[in-house]
C-alpha cells in the first residue's frame, strides 16, 4: 500500500468531522464570537488554517503538481510570509492574510514575524502574558498543518483543526475565558493523541511504503523548478539556486558525488565487519534542491539491495522541532521562530507523558520489528553556508523547569535504549557528507568545486600519515592540548594504555568511508585524569553560534562552562546547558580527535567561511572533543579495526561501561563537537609514561615525520 493509498484509507472516517469543523473555522475567520483582544489573534490562525485546507483541497485535486512556477511562489510566500524576518518583506502584495493588521509605520504590509503571532514577545504583548504564551504556541503547532496538506494527511488536519476550535470555543464563553481550562485542553490534546502521533513517526523512520518524497524525487522533471514546491517546505534563493546549479553539472559530475555518498555507506559496514546483505532500507537525509544528486544515490542504493526510507523534518514540538534539520528539510523561513519554539512541549511535558510516550515507542517498535531488523541507519547529506545564527532569548517563549530538563534527559536515555533494542548499533552503520549553499556568497560555485575536492581527497595518502600520528599517540600516557593567542585551552586528556601494541590501537584511522570528508585520528579518553579548561573563541554547533565558549573539566566530566554570547552570565550558562549539555548537569568527554584535513582549513581561510563550515568539516580542521557519549556508544562490543590490522580497543570510558550493570547510567544520547582551529592551537605533546615528551603539533603545525604535506594548506600564502 502506498502512501497517498495509507492516508485515503482513513479519509471515509475524518470527511465528515473535517467539513464540520472547517465550517466553524470560516466563522472564526469572518467575525470571531471572542473579546476584542482575542479577536485578530483568532482571526488571523483562521484565515491561516482556511489557506492550508485550500493547499488539501488542491492536493485531492491533483493540482498541486500542475501548478506554474510563478503560482507555486505565490502560494509559498502566503503560507510563510508570517515567519519571514519584516526586513526580509521587501515588496507590497496582494498576499496579505485576512484580518493582517498593521501595527504602526514599521510594519510591512505583508505579514512578518515581528508582528507575528508566531512570535512569542508579540503574542504576549498583545495577548496578554496569562494567555499569549498559549495561544502562540497554539499557532505554531497549527503550522504543520502545511505538511499535512501537502501529503494529504486528512486525519492529522482534522485532529489540529479540532484543537484549534476547541480553544476557540473557551475564548468564545460569555462568562470569560478560564486559562486552566486553556491549558488543560492543549495537556490533554498531546496525551490523548501521542499513540498516533509516536507510532506514525516511528514508520516514518523505517518504512519505504511511505513514499511522498521519494515519490518527488523519483518521478518529478527535475529541469522544472517547480518540483521544489511539491513539499510543502519554505522555498528560498538557496533552494532554487542549488537546483538550478546541480542542473548545471554534467552527468558525470553528479554521479561521482553519489558515488561518493553511498561508498562511504557501503564501507561502513564493510571496514566493521557488520553484515550489509542482511539490509533492507536506507533513510536519505538531505536538503530539498539536491533531488538530481539523490535520484542517482536512490539507483545506488537500490543496486545494493537498500530501499529508498525519506521523511519530513519535524513538523509539531513533539518531534522536537528546531533541534536540527534531519530527514527531507529546507533552510529555515526564521531560525528565530525554530529557536523561539524548541521548548514548546514544555506546555504538556510531565513524568505522566513522558512513560505513556515510552509505552508507546515500545508498541510502535514492536509492531514494525520487522522493518527494524533491517533498517540499516541514515545517509545524511548536509548543507551549510548561512550566516552564523546569535539567538535572542526571549522571556516569553517557554522554558522547561527544572523537573521537566530531568524527564528530557530521562526520555532520551530510555528511548535510546529502547530504539538500540529494536535497530541495534551493532548491526546498523551510516555515512555522512555536506555542501554548501548558495547563501555561502558569490565563491558559491569555487567553494562548491573545492568542497568536492576535499570530500575525495587521497584516501591511501591521509591513511598513512594518519597512522604515523597514532604510531605517536599511542604510546602517551596523557596528551597536553595548549592554545595560543586569545585562546585559553590547556587540557590534559588520559589515553587507555595498550596490554599489547604490537596488536592494539588507542586511536581510530578515521578516513573518508562513513565520516567524509578524510580527516581525523580519535579516541575516547580515560575519564580519569582528564582535566583542564577548553577554550574557542568562536564555534557554530548544532545552527547555533557561541562567542568565547569556555568548558572546564575535571577528570573527564565537564564541571564548568560559560560563553560570551549575552550579558548576563546566567542567561549564557543555561544557553549552553540546552544546547551543548542538552539538559544535563555534565557530560563526559565522549571524544579526543585531531583533524588533519589542512586542505579543508585552508579553505575556509580563504574564502572566509570558518564560521559556515559545519562541525562535519570543522572537526576536521584542528583538534576537536566531544561533549557526551563516545563514537562507539551502544557498540562497544564489537571489535574494530584500523587498515593495518590492529584492533581499536578504546571503544568505551568508565561511564559507557556502565551498560553492564545499569543501562540507563551508560549513555546520554548526544555528542556535540568542538574544534580548536589551527590558528588558535600551540602545541599538541604526547606525554609518555616516563614523562618524557614528543610533539605532535608545535606553533600550530604538524612535527610528526612524514606529516609534513599536512602543513603546506597552513603556509601557503592568503588570496
Amino acid at each position: 500500500m502506498s502512501y497517498r493509498d495509507i492516508y485515503a484509507a482513513g479519509h471515509a472516517l475524518a470527511a465528515e468531522r473535517f467539513a464540520l469543523v472547517c465550517e466553524r473555522i470560516r466563522e472564526a475567520a469572518q467575525a470571531p464570537e471572542t473579546q476584542e483582544q482575542f479577536a485578530d489573534y483568532f482571526k488571523r490562525t483562521a484565515a491561516f488554517i482556511l489557506l492550508t485546507v485550500d493547499v488539501f483541497k488542491m492536493q485531492q485535486e491533483g493540482a498541486l503538481e500542475h501548478r506554474s512556477i510563478e503560482e507555486c511562489e505565490a502560494l509559498n510566500r502566503r503560507l510563510y510570509a508570517d515567519l519571514l524576518p519584516c526586513q526580509e518583506q521587501r515588496r507590497e502584495t496582494a498576499d496579505t492574510l485576512p484580518g493582517q493588521r498593521q501595527d504602526g509605520a514599521t510594519a510591512a504590509k505583508e505579514p512578518c514575524y515581528e508582528y507575528s503571532y508566531a512570535n512569542p514577545s508579540y503574542a504576549v504583548q498583545k495577548l496578554g502574558s496569562e494567555y499569549g504564551g498559549m495561544l502562540c504556541f497554539l499557532y505554531a503547532e497549527c503550522r504543520a498543518l502545511i505538511a499535512y496538506a501537502f501529503e494529504g494527511r486528512l486525519s492529522d488536519m482534522t485532529i489540529l483543526l479540532e484543537l484549534f476550535v476547541e480553544i476557540y470555543t473557551c475564548f468564545c464563553d460569555v462568562d470569560g475565558t478560564d486559562a486552566e481550562a486553556v491549558r488543560q485542553i492543549l495537556y490533554w490534546h498531546f496525551h490523548d493523541y501521542s499513540e498516533i502521533l509516536v507510532a506514525q513517526s516511528v514508520r516514518e523512520g523505517i518504512d519505504p511504503q511511505l513514499d511522498f518524497f521519494t515519490g518527488i524525487v523519483r518521478e518529478s522533471d527535475l529541469d522544472d523548478l517547480s518540483y521544489l514546491y511539491r513539499y510543502g517546505e519554505y522555498i528560498s534563493e538557496n533552494e532554487r539556486k542549488s537546483a538550478q546549479y546541480l542542473l548545471s553539472l554534467s552527468d558525470d559530475k553528479i554521479q561521482a558525488m553519489a558515488d561518493t555518498f553511498t561508498e562511504g555507506y557501503r564501507i561502513g559496514f564493510e571496514v566493521t565487519g557488520k553484515d550489509l546483505s542482511k539490509k533492507k532500507t536506507v533513510s536519505i537525509h538531505y536538503a530539498i534542491g539536491f533531488e538530481r544528486v539523490v535520484r542517482r544515490v536512490m539507483e545506488n542504493f537500490a543496486k545494493l539491495g537498500l530501499e529508498p526510507i525519506v521523511f519530513r523534518d519535524a513538523v509539531s514540538s513533539m518531534g522536537n522541532r528546531g533541534h536540527g534539520k534531519r530527514g527531507c528539510y529546507s533552510t529555515a523561513a526564521n531560525r528565530q521562530f525554530d529557536y523561539d519554539h524548541r521548548n514548546d512541549s514544555a506546555y504538556y511535558l510531565d513524568k505522566a507523558f513522558v512513560e505513556r510516550r515510552l509505552e508507546v515507542l515500545r508498541d510502535a517498535y514492536e509492531t514494525y520489528r520487522e522493518l527494524a531488523t533491517v533498517f540499516g541507519g541514515p545517509a545524511v547529506q548536509e548543507v551549510f553556508g548561512e550566516q552564523p545564527f546569535a539567538p535572542e532569548n526571549k522571556k516569553e517563549a517557554a522554558h522547561y523547569d527544572e523537573k521537566q530538563q530531568k524527564l528530557l534527559v530521562y526520555y532520551a536515555n530510555q528511548a535510546g535504549q529502547i530504539t538500540n533494542r529494536y535497530i541495534k548499533g551493532e548491526e546498523r552503520s551510516y555515512t555522512i557528507i555536506a555542501y554548501p549553499l548558495p547563501a555561502i556568497g558569490r565563491d558559491y560555485k569555487e567553494i562548491f568545486a573545492e568542497t568536492v575536492r576535499i570530500n575525495t581527497l587521497d584516501y591511501m595518502l591521509y591513511r598513512n600519515m594518519q597512522q604515523k600520528l597514532i604510531d605517536v599517540l599511542d604510546r602517551a600516557e596523557r596528551v597536553h592540548i595548549t592554545g595560543r593567542g586569545g585562546n585559553r585551552t590547556d587540557l590534559y586528556v588520559s589515553i587507555r594504555r595498550l596490554d599489547d601494541p604490537n596488536k592494539q590501537t588507542a586511536f581510530e584511522n578515521c578516513v573518508a568511508d562513513v565520516n567524509i570528508p578524510v580527516g581525523e585520528v580519535f579516541t575516547s579518553p580515560v575519564l580519569k585524569g582528564t582535566s583542564g579548561v577548553l577554550h574557542v573563541t568562536g564555534v557554530y554547533l548544532n545552527e547555533l553560534f557561541y562567542k568565547d565558549l569556555e568548558l572546564v573539566f575535571t577528570d573527564g566530566m565537564v564541571t564548568d562552562y560559560s560563553c560570551a554570547n549575552f550579558a548576563d552570565p546566567a542567561e549564557n550558562r543555561r544557553y549552553i546547558r540546552e544546547n551543548v549539555l542538552m539538559q544535563h548537569d555534565t557530560l563526559p568527554m565522549g571524544e579526543f580527535a585531531v583533524g588533519t584535513n589542512t586542505a579543508a582549513y585552508r579553505m575556509a581561510r580563504d574564502y572566509q567561511i570558518a564560521d559556515k563550515l559545519p562541525i562535519l568539516i570543522a572537526e576536521k580542521t584542528g583538534p576537536h572533543f566531544a561533549v557526551g557519549d563516545t563514537c562507539y556508544s551502544h557498540a562497544e562490543d564489537t571489535k574494530v579495526y584500523n587498515p593495518d590490522g590492529k584492533e581499536i580497543v578504546a571503544r568505551e570510558n568508565e561511564v559507557s561501561m556502565l551498560r553492564a550493570e545499569d543501562v540507563s547510567k551508560a549513555y546520554f544520547n548526544c555528542h556535540t563537537d568542538i574544534t580548536i582551529p589551527y590558528d588558535e592551537l600551540d602545541e599538541i605533546t604526547v606525554i609518555l609514561p616516563d614523562r618524557g615528551t614528543i610533539d605532535v603539533i608545535r606553533d600550530g603545525k604538524f612535527v610528526v615525520p612524514g606529516t609534513e604535506v599536512l602543513n603546506v594548506p597552513l603556509s601557503e600564502p592568503e588570496k
